[in-house]
């Protein structure tokens, strides 16, 4: 019984972490694009605020990781902000995040 259960729960983390693989380098120039061109209209061309607040690392420190995705994920309603689900999947959206916490762009 206790094997049983091992190898569910190694198939299950193993789904999970399919679904959220980084993006190939295709894909990344793409995102970067889209940050740099779809959020950068609202956010400022360096992501120095606009229309939506600063995105940068110093503006984004003390935020946690979970809350930036579920605000990019989801969209912040009553805001100019949209909901990215319906465009992106969440390794998209992890990789955009995870890219602006390590301050993209750079200085």
């Amino acid at each position: 019984m206790v094997y049983r259960h091992a190898v569910i729960l190694a198939a299950l983390l193993l789904i999970c972490a399919t679904a959220v693989a980084a993006p190939d380098a295709q894909r990344q120039a793409q995102l970067e694009h889209l940050l740099t061109q779809d959020c950068g209209a609202c956010h400022g061309l360096h992501l120095t605020g606009g229309l939506g607040p600063e995105l940068t690392r110093a503006a984004l420190a003390g935020k946690s990781r979970d809350s930036l995705i579920a605000t990019v994920t989801q969209g912040r309603p009553g805001t100019a902000m949209p909901g990215w689900a319906p465009l992106l999947s969440p390794g998209d959206i992890r990789w955009l995040v995870d890219l602006l916490l390590q301050g993209y762009p750079a200085p």
